[in-house]
């Protein structure tokens, strides 16, 4: 019976050697980024630095020998040689602990930065957004970013060159192995599985080290978000006027000590426990060195050889000093990654049935899109925001979105993009499911301005540019959106011109009211409808604008939409009545549809909510979001 029990077990700890090894290839691999010539380097550098305690003491032992035994007068003569080799492994140790430093961190630069990419990839290519709002999620991108921001962070490159440091240091032990068992073989087991034991125990306060590290990631982020707001100037202006500066601080000081202390209360656990690691080294070292020592009294052992076993003796410790907190950090980094890749790939798009070929020509023409039985429930939640709605967006028409807040209109919008997957229904255009057509690819098709747009700290032209990033760059059409959006008279007052910074804290730059930035971000939707998209959403546009300016804006995206279908979403009814059709989304459904002057004479609940609007409008209220100009 006891046979039968023991099996699991021994398959189990099999499973989780094979795992470990696993990760250290993996980790191992990412060496590749730094490049083949710096990594012959390094391994070069690394046998050869490996190789130099065991020569020292040898011609260590060989000078004293020779010295010991020469006469006065030959004695220059006869020790030349030892010395000279002696002085030159000097000169190398020195030589490579000068130029250790250098090369790996270049490694350590290009192994992270190529690792950081890939996670910027991977976060910012995934299809769907869904899982980036999750917490667990953003401990993981953490974890995995490698971009030590404190003493308790490790990355790739770090963990990486530490193992290949050890790898190379197992040459080291084999010769300074040699140089003990040359005097006696009892002598590499006595020290060699001490110091085994010490690397272990450091391992094993490594991994509870990092361990604990991870259950304090939360605090770490909740002191990040205080210290954005802190040091940000947009949060700055209500950090000032509402006196907040002691209480953000007095959280940011919170969280760090619930992030840290853990770490902090376990480093003083493990400093009380070096007495193991110092008596692991001292009882085997003693032995030996004593063994040796009255051996050579008695006359057993020359001078030389009792050398040689005391630097090798002391050299097989050195061997096992590489930085094992930098390869538990490593891996952990490599596993948080992979973590991720697989949180943000979970559930990948079906694969189309039969793929366009590679030479198809580029759809041209706006799409004929259908919400059919629509249903959306946030992850988390329990409420439907969209509840079997069903929706045609004809090619080439001007469709007005209507509703009032939280009626599921800006989540509509999102799951047009593929940026949620539907709870139940689909989304087709001409007849195919957008998931089968494939994110990238339906996404090539779309422009979409969402309500809380982006202000990147970019110049105007980026700024413009960025609605269709994927194509190559058009200046004629950034200019020719620009005149569109009326961007092109603020554009006149900017001091560079097109490559002026959007961005006060950028040099020679400059910030926009919240008016003009919308201008920008209509030149954007523009010029993606100028550079190929076919299907162009706007979702609030033209919140910061009065009345008269939207309706002008309006009139210019009619005039210069070209054959593009437009999805427009607004809180005022008094534009959207220039749109070839209206609908009004309410409780998840589309509850009216029709053009302005026939939901008008319905007198349903647009019809209501129009007159409300007019009758604010006709006392005087404007209810843009905020005034100002260029300044």
């Amino acid at each position: 019976m006891s046979r039968h029990l023991g099996a699991p077990h021994r398959e189990v700890d099999h499973d989780m050697a094979l795992a470990a090894v696993r990760d250290r290839i993996r980790l191992l691999r990412r060496l590749g980024a730094a490049g083949p010539g710096l990594l012959t380097a390094i391994v070069a550098f690394l046998l050869v630095a490996s190789l130099v305690p065991a020569g020292t003491a040898v011609a260590l032992a060989v000078l004293i020998e020779r010295v010991g035994t020469t006469e006065a007068a030959g004695l220059t003569a006869v020790a030349a040689a030892p010395l000279v080799m002696f002085a030159v492994l000097l000169l190398v140790g020195h030589g490579l602990d000068a130029v250790r430093e250098p090369l790996f961190f270049l490694a350590r630069c290009r192994i992270d930065g190529a690792h950081r990419v890939e996670v910027a990839r991977l976060a910012s290519t995934s299809d769907t957004i869904g899982a980036l709002e999750r917490p667990e999620v953003q401990r993981l991108i953490r974890q995995a970013r490698a971009d030590p921001e404190n003493w308790t962070e490790r990355t790739p490159g770090m963990g990486a060159l530490s193992l290949l440091a050890f790898l190379a240091s197992l040459l080291g032990l084999v010769s300074a192995g040699a140089v003990l068992a040359a005097y006696a073989w009892w002598l590499v087991p006595l020290l060699v599985v001490p110091a085994l034991a010490v690397q272990q125990l450091d391992r094993h306060g490594a991994v509870m080290w990092h361990r604990t590290w991870l259950r304090g990631i939360d605090g770490g982020l909740r002191a990040g978000v205080w210290q954005d707001a802190v040091t940000s100037s947009g949060e700055g202006k209500e950090v000032r006027v509402f006196g907040l500066g002691d209480w953000a601080v007095g959280r940011i000081d919170r969280h760090i000590r619930e992030m840290f202390e853990p770490v902090w209360g376990l480093g003083g656990r493990l400093m009380t426990r070096q007495w193991a690691h110092f008596l692991l080294a001292l009882v085997p070292l003693g032995i030996a060195f004593v063994a040796v020592a009255l051996s050579g009294a008695r006359g057993d052992t020359s001078v030389g050889v009792a050398t040689a076993v005391f630097a090798a003796g002391s050299s097989v410790y050195r061997v096992f000093g590489t930085e094992v907190h930098d390869i538990v950090g490593g891996l952990a980094c490599v596993r948080a990654f992979d973590q991720l890749r697989e949180e943000l790939r979970a559930a990948p798009p079906p694969r189309p049935a039969a793929p366009p070929p590679p030479d198809a020509p580029r759809a041209t023409a706006p799409p004929l899109v259908r919400f059919e039985g629509l249903s959306f429930t946030y992850p988390g939640t329990r409420r439907r925001v969209l509840d079997g709605l069903d929706l045609e967006i004809w090619p080439g028409e001007l469709l007005a979105v209507v509703g009032l807040n939280g009626a599921g209109k800006s989540t509509l919008i999102k799951l047009l993009a593929g940026l949620y997957e539907p709870t139940a229904g689909r989304i087709t255009a001409d007849g195919t499911d957008i998931v089968h057509i494939g994110a990238e690819a339906w996404r090539e098709r779309i422009a979409i301005v969402f309500q809380d747009f982006v202000r990147y700290h970019l110049t105007a032209a980026d700024n413009v540019a960025l609605g269709h990033g994927s194509v190559p760059r058009d200046e004629a059409a950034i200019e020719a959106a620009a005149r569109d959006a009326g961007f092109d008279e603020v554009l006149d007052r900017l001091p560079r011109g097109w490559q002026t910074p959007l961005a006060r804290s950028r040099t020679g730059g400059v910030d926009l009211s919240g008016g003009q930035w919308q201008q920008v971000v209509l030149a954007r939707a523009l010029y993606a409808v100028r550079t190929g998209a076919r299907l162009l959403v706007l979702d609030e546009p033209t919140a910061h604008l009065d009345v008269r300016t939207e309706f002008d804006v309006f009139a210019r995206l009619t005039a210069h939409k070209g054959d593009a279908s437009v999805v427009l979403i607004s809180h005022r009814l008094s534009t959207v009545r220039q749109a070839d059709r209206v609908v009004l989304l309410d409780r998840g459904r589309i509850t009216e549809s029709g053009t302005h002057d026939e939901l008008m004479a319905l007198d349903g609940a647009y019809a209501a909510m129009f007159a409300v609007q007019a009758d604010r409008f006709r006392r005087g209220h404007d209810d843009r979001v905020e005034e100002g100009e260029l300044r």
